[in-house]
């Protein structure tokens, strides 16, 4: 039976818990056996993306310290003009910027149009591969290949074009931004769209190479025949689109349509066979992103005409790299990988778990206590379960905990992240709900902190209940205490609530005034004279008491990590900052975190950058794609016609909304967020808006809903992430494990329903109705 503590946290690749596959192998390998003339084309392109990813995920940086400059140096100008030095702070340079606003968010667009093709290299845009991975790789090539040139390469060839003429014209014309006072020149940034358009369609070449390769050669014989066919037919089609005086093919297309009565089809109609399509093309097993892409472009050009929505295409995937919300999401992907590298996890762990040794279900407290703490530090499901899995697995074989309700509580505790703020997904909601970040984020505090607090009373109850499945830890794995280890617990307990107090009191400005920064200052006074009084205790030990040495590795897990999370997501809700602006502060607080906790290296900065621009690009790309499907969907007119056919069934807004929710919770079994809150939840809008739903709650009842997706099986990818690092634990058993907690996450989510105020009463406290 194989042993957890072989595996290598390092080697696991925890961060990307939404990418499917990653491909093995280095950039630019081709095996001995491929078609010759293919091989230096396939390696040719390879690399090229390979570089631009490595270029492009530097871009991350500057964006970072932008953001730092505009937070510290609108900062410091208040603090001047309280004292009224506005002239000093201007003579310095201090003050409100907006050329960080306009960088920030076109260096964020860039990142994740010229990292497309890299991100395709690596294979990480996101496939629904219910049914695909249970096919053989021959047939698998082989529907890759017919869909590349199905979908892929007309998609993306006439997305060259077209956003290469928009470029073009911004060059000409010299296009500026009008958003903003400063009317920057949006030229620069709108080259980003054919250059990564040019290296999407440059490394589908290499990708259908591959298919060939791994099809077969009596297949990929067939196809080599077809190809000059196809590439002559794909000619035709675009300058017959682009150039219709050239080859009128248009007219006699048009003639043919309306021979057949396709063109007597109602748009509406249109919209819904479009969405049948869809429902059913992203189940194959295509990259979803360009599934959406060439839908939108064949049901577009029926419904409404091709040109118009070729730009169409253009104008969203603009709108997108523009779009300065969007730019919290690399920024807080960042913030989480880096947090996960400074190694914090492990020593909350270690010192929860000996601090309740004496406890039934230690070790399931334990876990629930540090996946809550680093839901809200890091928000990355793959990286939470994993670690929780090296860390607590071992203990609890050792101390003969039972399994399955070991598996619920790692997987359970690491789906907290996409809930408790700063949550990446409710980033992604805000924009697709057109409510704010900050109302989101709010919203979601204490619905994760109920979820928790439900998880951990199931483990508790179910321990007291049978002291098997959860035994206290045998006495030579307990800790050396004090004799008055309960009044350590107290008085640990207490500062801690005091220095959360004091931090809150700061954050809402209750001390300014006082002194310059005090809000920042009395709060780390505290921090620092908690310290002091820790050592002296210990050195001293008054009366015999003296405080363990576990309370010093409780501290030191816990307060970095929880004053960086409550600094961040505190000068989001109070204003002081944008989530954007927030996150950046968070990126650079989890660097200093590494640095202090010397696991800092050039090798993992690097290493943190390329994964946050893989999962940037898988996101965004992912939003600008669907945005181009809603805004298609949406000009055909479906939704308006969906919605009165819903409204005239005279259904009452909560029987809609269970419709809607279970719709969302079987769609979470073979689906991950991602696809569901940008393909999904935007065809519902219209008809919550005529039911006056509260759009704020329905987000967060989406948001515990797609918990259900990480443990729903057969997909269940938290099972998976577990299985690899604790292979010794049956997968039966982990699902089983996993279903205990999803009826839990069914129980809050049906509370949330009943009681709308869990989820609005933080947000209308903090913002007023």
């Amino acid at each position: 039976m194989a042993d957890n503590t072989d595996v290598n946290p390092d080697e696991l690749e925890v961060a990307d818990e939404l990418i499917a596959e990653r491909r093995s192998g280095a950039p630019g390998e081709t095996p001995d056996d491929m078609t010759p003339w293919q091989r230096p084309i396939v390696a040719f392109i390879d690399v090229l993306n390979l570089w631009a990813g490595r270029i492009t995920c530097l871009l991350l940086i500057p964006i970072i310290v932008s953001m730092i400059w505009e937070v510290t140096s609108r900062k410091a100008f208040e603090w001047f003009a309280a004292y009224d030095l506005d002239n000093v702070a201007r003579s310095l340079g201090l003050g409100p910027t907006l050329w960080v606003y306009e960088t920030s968010r076109m260096l964020a667009g860039a990142i994740f149009m010229l990292g497309a093709g890299y991100a395709l290299m690596r294979g990480v845009h996101i496939r629904a591969d219910f049914l695909y991975r249970n096919w053989n790789r021959r047939n698998q090539a082989s529907v890759d290949a017919a869909l590349y040139l199905l979908f892929y390469f007309p998609a993306m060839l006439f997305f060259l074009w077209v956003s290469t003429e928009y470029t073009i014209k911004a060059w000409a014309t010299w296009e500026r931004a009008m958003d903003t006072t400063m009317m920057a020149p949006l030229a620069p940034a709108r080259t980003a769209m054919p250059v990564g358009a040019l290296l999407l369609l440059l490394q589908g070449v290499a990708e259908l190479f591959r298919c060939f390769y791994d099809m077969g050669k009596e297949r990929e014989r067939m196809f080599l025949k077809f190809l000059p066919f196809y590439v002559v037919g794909l000619a035709i089609i675009f300058v017959s689109v682009f150039f219709p005086d050239v080859l009128p093919v248009g007219s006699w297309w048009s003639a043919l349509i309306g021979g057949t009565g396709l063109g007597d089809v109602s748009p509406q109609a249109i919209g819904v066979f479009m969405l049948a399509v869809m429902l059913f093309s992203i189940f194959v097993g295509f990259p979803i992103s360009f599934t959406l892409i060439f839908l939108a472009f064949t049901f577009g050009a029926w419904g409404i005409g091709g040109r118009l929505v070729f730009y169409l295409q253009t104008f969203q995937f603009n709108s997108v790299m523009l779009d300065d919300q969007l730019v919290a999401v690399p920024l807080f992907v960042f913030m989480g990988i880096m947090m996960e590298q400074a190694g914090l996890m492990e020593r909350l762990f270690r010192s929860v778990q000996l601090m309740l040794s004496r406890t039934r279900g230690a070790l399931f407290i334990a876990v629930l206590f540090v996946s809550t703490i680093f839901a809200a530090a890091t928000g990355i499901v793959g990286a939470s379960v994993t670690i929780l899995g090296i860390m607590a697995a071992k203990t609890m074989n050792r101390s003969g905990y039972d399994v399955k309700l070991a598996a619920g509580t790692i997987t359970a505790g690491g789906t907290l992240g996409i809930l408790i703020p700063p949550s990446i997904m409710l980033v992604v909601m805000g924009p697709v709900l057109e409510v704010p970040v900050t109302d989101l984020f709010a919203a979601a505090i204490m619905p994760g902190i109920m979820l928790a607090l439900l998880y951990m009373l199931y483990s508790i109850g179910r321990c007291w209940i049978n002291p098997a499945l959860g035994p206290a830890l045998p006495p030579e794995e307990q800790p050396e205490t004090s004799p008055y280890y309960i009044l350590e617990v107290i008085v640990v307990m207490a500062s801690l609530v005091f220095m959360l107090y004091l931090a809150g009191v700061g954050l809402r400005g209750g001390f300014s005034g006082l002194f310059p920064l005090a809000g920042l200052v009395i709060p780390l006074v505290w921090i620092a004279f908690m310290y002091f009084a820790f050592n002296w205790i210990r050195k001293t030990r008054p009366g015999g008491f003296y405080f363990s040495d576990l309370w010093y590795e409780f501290f030191m897990g816990l307060v970095p990590p929880s004053t960086l999370v409550a600094f961040a997501l505190g000068s989001i809700l109070f204003g002081w900052a944008t989530p954007a602006e927030a996150a950046a502060c968070g990126a650079f607080g989890a660097i200093l975190l590494t640095v202090a906790y010397g696991k800092f290296s050039k090798e993992q900065l690097y290493d943190a950058l390329i994964k946050t621009l893989e999962i940037s690009v898988l996101i965004m790309f992912l939003v600008a794609a669907s945005n181009f499907f809603g805004a298609v969907f949406s000009r055909l007119g479906t939704p308006t016609m969906l919605t009165e056919l819903l409204l005239s069934w005279d259904l009452s807004v909560t029987m809609v909304l269970i419709i809607v929710m279970a719709l969302i919770f079987l769609l979470g079994w073979p689906l991950e967020w991602v696809p569901i809150v940008l393909i999904i939840v935007p065809i519902l809008i219209p008809l919550l808006i005529k039911l006056d739903v509260n759009l704020v709650w329905f987000g967060i009842l989406v948001a515990v809903n797609l918990q259900t997706a990480w443990l729903s099986p057969p997909v269940a990818l938290s099972a998976y992430f577990l299985k690899g690092v604790v292979p010794e634990w049956d997968l039966k058993d982990i699902y089983l494990g996993m279903m205990q907690f999803m009826v839990i996450q069914v129980i809050g989510l049906i509370l949330i329903l009943i009681f709308p105020q869990i989820a609005l009463w933080l947000p209308a406290y903090m913002y007023g109705n």
